[in-house]
């Protein structure tokens, strides 16, 4: 029988939207890792994932990789798989070292590798197709593998070209999925346009709870044409950290067995309509991809002074949808620029947002 404690941190954790399913029912029940279906496909993947951009280049620049072993080996046993890379984290080393690592562990198979491909000089537009392919087969060297799950346009750099090799190779089996990727909302117009113009298995883009500028048009679109969303820094990179310094969770979190800041902001960018997988760039060290279930001891925030306050949303199930950032004291640099899309969900200044009171 279930309990309001695990409706709450189900519909929490893993989407209201979706509802208590038969699948997430039955997962929860037997303790399984909350997932979420590839719309092209129907296969499932876990809601939380790891990245390769930040920390893990860093480590993985040095001689001393244990610490990286043991992430994977901690994702392997408990059923994560999701990891996500890319030709330009630390020039090829995260790629590089990711696939040592589980091709030691023997565990190759068990994760879904996602990378990414862009070709383009610094300061050129196009990419040379011959480029292009040379990085790709670099990331199959890397990888040790036939097959690779995911291959996306790394910031939509020369689609046209790019993606069309990706096509061709999804054509000829040795990529599975494909899509295209921006952290940059100066670019979702662009994306807009691409989605509902090329067959994408997947768009990757930024969402953070002080950074919703998808919701308006791009989450919807990606339910419509069916395409699978990666969140890239659901922590804001670091900027959620540092607005959350000095407080505490909140104690209506443990509803949602949100214990640590890290598990609060990735339970808050799950719930979103549209989201497959979102995936921790940064505080990987204690992540071993089960925070979708709250089981792992994440990063807590450095304290670096108070600079945000969070109002607590009125109601639950799905109260972490209204969580919002409000103004108290701001030592340092003010809210990210944000596009058209976040005129109307701007933090408020000086007060809690009407719909967190």
């Amino acid at each position: 029988m279930i309990s309001r404690r695990d409706w709450i941190g189900i519909t929490a954790g893993a989407g209201a939207t979706l509802g208590l399913t038969p699948r997430l029912l039955a997962a929860l029940q037997q303790g399984q890792l909350i997932r979420r279906a590839i719309p092209s496909s129907g296969e499932m993947l876990p809601v939380i994932g790891l990245g390769s951009s930040a920390t893990f280049q860093q480590v993985a620049r040095s001689e001393e990789i244990s610490a990286l072993k043991a992430v994977f080996q901690a994702m392997a046993d408990k059923g994560a798989s999701v990891f996500d890379t890319a030709p330009s984290y630390g020039n090829g080393v995260s790629e590089q070292v990711a696939g040592n690592i589980v091709t030691e562990l023997g565990i190759a198979d068990r994760i879904f590798w996602a990378t990414k491909v862009n070709a383009v000089g610094r300061g050129a537009t196009t990419a040379d197709p011959a480029a292009v392919r040379a990085q790709i087969q670099k990331s199959f060297d890397f990888a040790k593998k036939p097959k690779i799950d995911l291959i996306q346009v790394h910031n939509l750099a020369d689609v046209p070209t790019q993606l069309g090799i990706l096509k061709e190779l999804k054509k000829e089996g040795r990529v599975r999925y494909i899509g295209v990727t921006t952290t940059s909302d100066r670019q979702y117009g662009d994306l807009e346009t691409i989605m509902r113009n090329e067959p994408l298995d997947f768009i990757g883009i930024d969402y953070a709870v002080d950074n919703r500028g998808v919701e308006e048009k791009i989450l919807p679109l990606a339910i419509e044409r069916k395409i699978g969303v990666l969140v890239y820094v659901p922590f804001g990179r670091t900027s959620l950290f540092r607005r959350a310094a000095g407080q505490e969770v909140p104690a209506w979190a443990s509803e949602f067995e949100a214990k640590t800041w890290a598990q609060f902001f990735l339970k808050w960018s799950t719930t979103a309509s549209g989201i497959t997988t979102c995936l921790r760039h940064r505080c990987w060290q204690r992540c071993d991809g089960t925070d979708n279930r709250g089981t792992s001891s994440s990063c807590p925030p450095k304290r670096r002074g108070s600079t945000y306050s969070i109002a607590p949303p009125a109601s639950l199930p799905g109260r972490s949808r209204n969580v919002r950032f409000h103004k108290a004291t701001c030592p340092g640099k003010g809210h990210r620029r944000r596009s058209p899309y976040h005129r109307s969900r701007r933090p408020s200044v000086g007060k809690p947002s009407p719909r967190a009171t």
